[in-house]
């Protein structure tokens, strides 16, 4: 039996389908079960329980041998933050998956690092750790943006008027990937025991900044209008007065600003060297797909 954390989310329903074709039996861990309705009748075993939790997870890891972590606290709903999910429900989850003797895919994300400036990041790199001293079988994965995460918000924010929103200038490299191919990668790894005890990090074959971003998205979506820019100053100021009342929002503020200032590009030539059967879906083709 397979556990997906966070499998009615977008890159854990991919994960789920993908195993589920395999044959695999799969079990998804969810906060609220009306999440999983658009698995249908695919016959996917679902368990409500809490990640942050712990007393929660133990009857979801009855008969499982692997648990895949697609968990994240980044979002507006509900009372989640990075410290929350990704580093103290993560932390649960490895703990609850050792004591089953279950292997675990952890998904995290490329720069994960004690010291970087988003919170995310932070603590997803701080449940590598955890997972890596837990005495549990390990891989873990790191990706880069969601392509689709990115060009579905942009839409959002275009509004009546048409004009997307950006952050700050717009002009940073980012290296944006396809959620299916991050999927691709954890159904290989998920069947795979020789990944065990490595840490693969993928990202998209293209690195281009959010005005290129959404020069592709206006032409694909037939809009002719200009973004509208937010100035850093004016995502400072907003993220300060936000603090103390909506954390979430001020926390994606300034995530937004150091995406705008810092260098987010990538290659990821090492991966396809060892998995060159995975997919490397380009930004044309998924703005063909949406």
């Amino acid at each position: 039996m397979i556990l997906v954390a966070g499998g009615s989310g977008r890159l854990g329903t991919l994960i789920v389908r993908r195993l589920k074709a395999r044959g695999l039996s799969v079990r998804v861990l969810t906060r609220d079960r009306r999440r999983t309705a658009h698995f249908g009748g695919s016959r996917v075993e679902v368990i409500e329980g809490d990640v942050r939790d712990g007393g929660s997870l133990h009857a979801a890891m009855v008969g499982v041998g692997t648990v895949v972590s697609a968990i994240h606290g980044f979002g507006d709903i509900g009372n989640v933050s990075p410290a929350s999910v990704d580093r103290d429900g993560n932390y649960n989850l490895i703990g609850a998956a050792a004591s089953a003797n279950a292997a675990v895919v952890l998904m995290s994300i490329v720069g994960a690092s004690p010291e970087h400036p988003i919170e995310l990041f932070r603590m997803k790199y701080a449940a590598e750790e955890y997972l890596r001293a837990s005495g549990a079988p390990w891989t873990i994965l790191r990706a880069t943006a969601f392509a689709e995460f990115w060009l579905d918000l942009l839409d959002q924010t275009a509004g009546a008027s048409g004009r997307p929103i950006i952050f700050g200038r717009g002009a940073n490299p980012i290296n944006f990937v396809s959620v299916s191919d991050v999927a691709a990668l954890a159904e290989r790894v998920v069947v795979d025991p020789s990944a065990r005890g490595a840490t693969f990090e993928i990202g998209g074959p293209q690195n281009v900044s959010f005005n290129e971003l959404v020069a592709r998205l206006q032409h694909a979506s037939g809009r002719t209008a200009p973004p509208r820019h937010v100035p850093r100053t004016i995502l400072r100021a907003l993220a300060a007065v936000l603090g103390p009342v909506q954390p979430n929002r001020a926390r994606q503020l300034r995530a937004a600003i150091v995406m705008d200032t810092r260098d987010l590009s990538f290659a990821a030539t090492d991966l396809h060297r060892r998995f060159p059967e995975l997919p490397v879906t380009s930004l044309a083709a998924i703005l063909t797909h949406r």
